[in-house]
């Protein structure tokens, strides 16, 4: 590719509201944030998490992962109807990566020692941070590993290593 990098058409917002696999790939209408729409798809984790986080851990990570594999269809079918790869505003893939970073927060396993506010603040902000810097291995799913299930992949990886950084946050604070 150029230098120049290729402009990507914004859908119309009335499309992405209004077809089915569209609303969900694009987070229920975040992804049409004009800018950082992957922050505001990150912010609709949070609800998620905050119902999801009742459940028995195993059930949590029952959910996530079928979740994770709706995804791969969802978004995998908004792409092939925008004709686009990984359109920035897809963010199904960043309310799941959320939900796998706040794995060690979940109530069942009892090692968030400060006020749960604060455990999803770090959360939000490793998982944000892993998501934007891809490091490696991320970056290599990122470029090789294509289709829905390339959309869903490196966020899932993100969360995986946001994660890790919360669960070495517990044993920090």
């Amino acid at each position: 590719m150029s230098a120049l990098k290729r402009t990507i058409p914004r859908p119309p917002a009335r499309l992405i509201l209004t077809t089915p696999e569209h609303l969900i790939a694009f987070g229920f209408g975040a992804g049409l944030a004009p800018v950082a729409p992957g922050t505001f798809g990150t912010l609709v984790g949070i609800p998620f998490f905050l119902v999801l986080m009742w459940l028995p851990w195993e059930a949590y990570l029952a959910v996530v992962a079928l979740l994770f594999v709706f995804g791969c269809w969802v978004c995998g079918a908004s792409s092939r109807l925008l004709q686009v790869h990984d359109y920035p505003g897809f963010v199904f893939d960043e309310i799941v990566g959320f939900l796998v970073t706040c794995v060690p927060l979940l109530p069942a396993f009892g090692l968030w020692p400060l006020h749960p506010a604060l455990g999803l603040l770090a959360a939000f902000l490793l998982f944000r941070l892993s998501d934007v810097l891809k490091p490696w291995p991320i970056h290599l799913l990122d470029r090789h590993v294509h289709g829905g299930l390339g959309i869903m992949l490196d966020d899932a990886a993100a969360g995986l290593l946001a994660g890790l950084a919360v669960w070495g946050l517990t044993f920090l604070l």
